[in-house]
């Protein structure tokens, strides 16, 4: 039979009908079905499908499996190239490309497990719409009888927002592009009663475009690794950054931030914008922490061989949520989908700047979190950081 890609022959309707009727009676695949949580298939070597799971219904938009039986996965899903090759699914020239019949094909020529992402335009009730699986096709023998089992994930969702993201950060970064030119403009033309604040807005845009830079590079990479940039620093210079992002923020509304400034001019080699962003977040906890007309303190220490930022606030944080403060989506807030700052903590604290960061906590006492860092930057395994200096 004519094909330009897949194998095109199929049983014929009894002897397909004796392959469905094993399938739905085996205890093993019977088993499969109701145990798989995500979308599960059993095809024959001709990609015919025999049995179902109900998560795979809910994909295809029906309530009688019968009608999904004997027809190939692009047939059942409704792709809009299975009638263009001379015999259905898998056998025109799109299918070629097309990565569920070549996890498919693979699998069978291989006898061995293979896995590809599919980008899939399927009409479901006359209504087009594209699709984004993961597909994993498995071969197995039941009672002598050669299968193929095949596992979908739909990731459409996923790959949506993936896109959405590259779009957001393209566009945001045009933006701040624009606000830190305008910003150095305003710095230059500034008279002298209005060059703190312009000077404030100049840095606040540069701290974050390197935010946004920071962010879209881990969103690109799969184990978030980053590369900082270390230059020579004073304990001072970080809290005067603080000092500007915290001027105006929403949450000193009624709070007082006491510095502590006795080791302003100590120095130390780190990376400026990720010391601040861990700082940031210490502070904007102990803030969220603490009651109206309260106060937080903010000081440093230092040794012949470390730093230590300490963030103080009256607030003690409940037994429940103590040893499981660092988890990422663990929070001591009501809200749901929080719990990123101390876990941000501890990724660009730790694992990127070779620091450490802990905190002590009690009724008597309230919560002090401390970040302590090597006064030189410790060479993380295989990494290779330049020295280089970052504008003011």
């Amino acid at each position: 039979m004519e094909t330009y890609f897949a194998p095109a022959e199929r049983l014929e309707y009894k002897a397909l009908t004796v392959e469905i009727n094993a399938a739905v009676v085996n205890p093993v695949i019977n088993g499969l079905l109701n145990t798989v949580s995500g979308l599960l298939a059993v095809l024959n070597t001709h990609r015919q499908i025999l049995a179902l799971n109900d998560s795979f219904l809910n994909l295809l938009g029906i309530d009688d499996p019968q009608k999904a039986l004997g027809l190939r996965l692009g047939e059942a899903l409704g792709c809009i190239h299975q009638a263009v090759g001379p015999n259905g699914c898998g056998t025109s020239t799109y299918c070629s490309t097309c990565g569920a019949a070549i996890a498919m094909v693979t699998c069978l020529e291989r006898n061995s497990p293979w896995e590809k992402e599919c980008a899939i335009q399927v009409n479901q009730h006359g209504t087009e719409k594209d699709l984004f699986l993961r597909v994993r096709a498995c071969p197995i023998t039941v009672e002598q009888q050669e299968l193929m089992l095949l596992f979908l994930q739909d990731i459409t969702h996923e790959q949506q927002w993936e896109a959405l993201g590259r779009v957001f950060f393209h566009d945001l970064s045009n933006i701040i592009y624009a606000l830190m030119g305008n910003s150095e403009i305003m710095l230059e033309q500034a008279s002298a009663q209005n060059h703190a604040i312009a000077a404030r807005i100049h840095r606040l845009a540069l701290h974050l475009s390197r935010e946004v830079q920071m962010q879209k590079h881990l969103n690109q990479i799969a184990d978030a690794d980053f590369h900082p940039t270390f230059q020579l620093l004073t304990i001072e210079r970080v809290f005067q950054e603080l000092g500007a992002v915290f001027g105006t923020h929403p949450a000193t509304r009624n709070k007082d931030i006491q510095i502590d400034s006795a080791h302003g001019d100590v120095s130390f080699k780190s990376d400026f914008f990720l010391i601040v962003r861990v700082l940031t977040n210490m502070v904007t906890n102990a803030l969220e922490a603490t009651k109206k007309g309260g106060a937080i303190r903010l000081w440093a220490t230092a040794d012949e061989t470390t730093i230590t930022f300490c963030v103080w606030n009256h607030q003690p944080i409940t037994d429940a949520v103590v040893k499981r403060i660092f988890q990422r989506n663990i929070s001591t807030k009501a809200a749901s989908g929080r719990g990123l700052g101390t876990y941000s903590m501890k990724l660009f604290g730790e694992r990127f700047l070779g620091g450490e960061i802990d905190f002590t906590t009690s009724p008597e006492d309230g919560t002090t979190f401390r970040f302590r860092l090597p006064r030189s930057p410790r060479q993380a395994p295989g990494h290779l950081h330049a020295l280089k200096p970052q504008p003011e």
